[in-house]
């Protein structure tokens, strides 16, 4: 199964995606918004989007209201190096939105295993 990590900075994507692997699941990255689009449309079986926030053209969130516009429901957990604000932990169709902190490995093994069994 494979989850797709969306985020402009090289490190930390390869870092969310180690977290992901270490966690049994198969990430493919994505630098931005459009390789992202690329990625879902070459890839049937990407079965989740972890995104970064702050990203230059397409923010993440940006990224979740494009999809969401196209019809695509997949399950979507944005990643942010501020903390959540209770509006954006409550943004329609987002999963959750969890920080880049130390927690960020056991938080987003939880986030997945959630998500995925809401959409399983």
């Amino acid at each position: 199964m494979h989850i797709l990590v969306v985020d402009d900075d090289p490190l930390a994507g390869e870092m969310t995606a180690a977290l992901l692997e270490s966690q049994g699941h198969e990430p493919l990255l994505a630098n931005d918004a459009m390789e992202a689009v690329e990625q879902l449309d070459t890839h049937s079986d990407i079965q989740l989007i972890v995104s970064d926030m702050h990203m230059p053209l397409v923010s993440g969130l940006a990224l979740l209201a494009m999809l969401r516009e196209q019809g695509n429901n997949l399950p979507f957990i944005l990643l942010t190096g501020d903390t959540p604000d209770a509006a954006l932990q409550q943004t329609p169709g987002l999963n959750a939105c969890l920080r880049k902190d130390a927690e960020l490995a056991w938080n987003l093994e939880v986030a997945v295993r959630q998500a995925l069994a809401l959409h399983g």
